[in-house]
């Protein structure tokens, strides 16, 4: 603004009384009265004349001026000036050389006139003062009026009432107001664009206690800018004369917008990144697809969107071919919703697991149909209707106050698999294309972890389809023995396996039993279990021994590739009351007897099939009536965090409790040892001897 003024109010400070005022600025010039009557003699003296020119009044009073501070060189010069003012003939104003007391020329700026009193006399007044005392404030007054209106810092002066009476020209500038609409009145009436109730307190703090503050930040909006946000940075120092007189506050003013706006895209550019970061930590860490798309949710608020949906399209889900017109309706499940606080705009969207029909002017209908984002910075009514589902959710938008909408599309490997749905509504900012770019990036990260997800779930679902169909169904009943099964996929993520368990019926009343884990998981283990299993219920057909059973078994295992597995066989004759077995490297069986505690079965150490080379042996097993053999793979005790013997030990002492049915042993075991975090599958066979039929041969001992 250019340099205003206005005549101060003169207000006294509270309780101080005008007029014990000092004179200030007189003070400081220490102008000196001298009165001189017609003949040049002087009549008065003031304490300053006695100051400055070193005269005591008993010494000057009564004598010629001209005598007593003139040097004898000067007289007649200063006799004519006389003459000249006492004739009428004007002030005069000048620098004249005065003797002083102490003999030193003192040069002193003086103002001489003419005076006249009631009776017509005539006097002569000159007002004296120190010239080089005078010249430094004509200085120090124009470099401050220079400083004033030159600097490009905005500077403006508050009285007592906090009422501006000066303003630069660049406190115009910044306000985008001239000085004449500021002059006499306060922040409030004359910037109430700017936070005037923080700004007027801190004058208020400052003129009460003298400390400065400096840097107070406020933002605010311009009449000359009224669209952009402006940030200012404002010093407000208490301003005093020489005689310590409270004149008003001083204020300070720098623009710093340019700096703001460069901290702000800083800070944005480190939330965006820590978003990222958090991210790539959060998302994808498992192959569950609805718990990916909850992680992606999560990640977004309440950092980023007060609302998050993750939609999918259902043709992806099917694995059905995309539709390439975009004018066709999209279904979509909602995979997961998140809000960042209760708002009626949640009970707006989809609900999840719940297939939603949207026609193409739905706004993420028209980003999953194109695969380009939707931008709303600002949301009006007549766009609501195009976000929510329907009138009532409409109704729940509008109650919830979102104010601005962004919706990316989740693409992997060239295809679009939906669409990420955001909203603000307590977050004032609205969307902008930078937040495009952020949730674009990562919506495309989590749809990679969901595409994945969805491969792995359709693999996974192949393959235990597969397994399952692979396995045996109900077990025959089979002569001498009461059998019961269980097998159990991985939870949560759970790998499909290898673990197989047959029960075969073989001439003579004898059974065959066999349990076997391939080692690794998905389509390729299961097919490689169907085949192992497949070949030993062949081999049991031969009247073969255990260990002639594992060797064959090794020898197909080693043929079909890098494939290895454990199994433990055996080959029972309720007969002759004979059970023989052999182990290829896997877990011991559990003997149980009522009235003794279980025991693992010590039989002869084998390496795992496909390894090769290495003989097996069989091992007899005495059996009894009431006997029962457990047998399962390694899903039901290995765990990572316990040692194997300390869960091997858990199995035989669950076994040791009271007397239960094979079908009710195999739920305790899962029940009680079942690892949740466990990633592998579990196979358990349970048979229990019991006495043969009197017509098919001898009874049990």
């Amino acid at each position: 603004m250019g340099a205003g003024h206005a005549e101060p109010s003169g207000a006294a400070p509270p309780g101080r009384d005008p007029a014990m005022e000092s004179g200030g600025l007189l003070d400081v010039l220490g102008v000196a009265a001298v009165v001189l009557d017609a003949e040049g003699r002087i009549a008065l003296w003031s304490p300053q004349a006695e100051e400055l020119f070193g005269y005591p009044a008993a010494e000057a009073l009564g004598r010629p001026a001209a005598r007593v501070l003139v040097d004898e060189r000067h007289l007649e010069l200063v006799l004519d000036l006389f003459a000249r003012v006492m004739a009428g003939g004007g002030a005069w104003a000048g620098v004249f050389p005065v003797r002083r007391k102490d003999g030193s020329t003192l040069l002193a700026e003086f103002r001489n006139m003419r005076l006249e009193d009631e009776h017509g006399r005539y006097y002569a007044l000159g007002l004296a003062s120190d010239q080089a005392t005078l010249r430094r404030l004509e200085r120090d007054l124009a470099l401050s009026l220079r400083l004033v209106e030159q600097s490009p810092i905005g500077l403006s002066l508050m009285d007592t009432d906090l009422r501006f009476v000066l303003v630069n020209p660049a406190l115009e500038r910044i306000n985008g107001l001239p000085a004449a609409e500021c002059l006499g009145r306060t922040v409030r009436e004359a910037l109430p664009f700017l936070d005037t109730g923080a700004i007027e307190a801190a004058m208020r703090e400052v003129l009460a206690t003298g400390t400065p503050l400096l840097n107070q930040f406020t933002t605010g909006r311009t009449p000359a800018d009224p669209g952009v946000e402006h940030a200012w940075s404002g010093s407000f120092y208490r301003l005093e004369d020489p005689a310590h007189r409270v004149l008003g506050v001083a204020v300070s003013v720098v623009d710093v917008t340019e700096q703001h706006r460069a901290a702000a895209a800083a800070s944005a550019a480190r939330r965006r990144l820590t978003v990222i970061a958090d991210a790539s930590e959060r998302i994808g860490t498992t192959l569950d697809l609805d718990l990916t798309a909850r992680e992606l949710a999560d990640v977004l608020v309440p950092e980023f969107a007060d609302i998050a949906a993750v939609d999918i399209l259902e043709d992806v889900l099917t694995d059905s071919e995309p539709t390439t017109d975009r004018n066709r309706p999209a279904l979509f499940r909602a995979l997961a919703v998140k809000a960042a606080h209760p708002t009626p705009a949640a009970e707006a969207a989809d609900p999840v697991g719940e297939i939603a029909r949207y026609d193409a002017s739905r706004l993420v209908a028209r980003c999953a149909r194109t695969g380009r984002p939707v931008l709303l910075a600002r949301v009006t009514e007549r766009d609501l209707p195009r976000i929510a589902r329907d009138e009532e959710a409409v109704e729940l938008l509008r109650q919830a106050g979102i104010h601005s909408y962004l919706a990316v599309p989740l693409r992997a490997r060239g295809r679009v698999l939906g669409a990420l749905d955001l909203k603000r509504a307590r977050n004032e900012q609205p969307f902008d294309h930078d937040d495009v770019v952020l949730a674009g990036e990562l919506a495309a990260r989590a749809a990679v972890a969901i595409d994945n997800a969805r491969w792995y779930q359709r693999q996974r679902h192949a393959a235990l389809a597969l397994q399952r169909h692979l396995l045996p169904g109900p077990p025959p009943q089979s002569p001498g023995l009461e059998v019961a099964y269980r097998y159990q996929p991985a939870p949560g993520v759970g790998e499909v396996g290898g673990d197989w368990f047959d029960v075969i019926p073989l001439s003579a009343d004898r059974t065959a039993l066999v349990v076997g884990d391939v080692m690794g998981s998905g389509i390729n283990a299961a097919a490689t279990m169907g085949q192992l299993r497949t070949a030993a219920r062949t081999l049991a057909g031969l009247d073969l021994e255990p260990a002639a059973v594992l060797t064959h078994l090794d020898r197909i295992t080693a043929g079909l590739g890098e494939s290895i597995a454990t199994c433990v066989y055996a080959l029972y004759d309720p007969r002759h009351h004979r059970c023989r077995m052999a182990s290829a490297g896997h877990l011991p069986p559990v003997h149980t007897r009522p009235g003794r505690p279980p025991a693992l079965l010590d039989l002869p150490t084998g390496v795992p099939l496909g390894v090769g080379g290495i003989v097996f042996r069989d091992a007899p097993v005495d059996l009894l009536t009431g006997d029962e053999l457990v047998f399962y793979t390694d899903g039901l005790v290995e765990t990572r965090d316990h040692d194997i013997d300390v869960r091997l030990a858990a199995l035989t002492d669950l076994l040791g409790g009271p007397r239960r049915s094979p079908e009710e042993t195999c739920d305790l075991l899962l029940g009680a040892l079942h690892h949740r975090g466990g990633n592998d599958d579990i196979a358990l066979l349970v048979a229990r001897v019991r006495p043969l039929p009197q017509a098919t041969g001898a009874a049990g001992r």
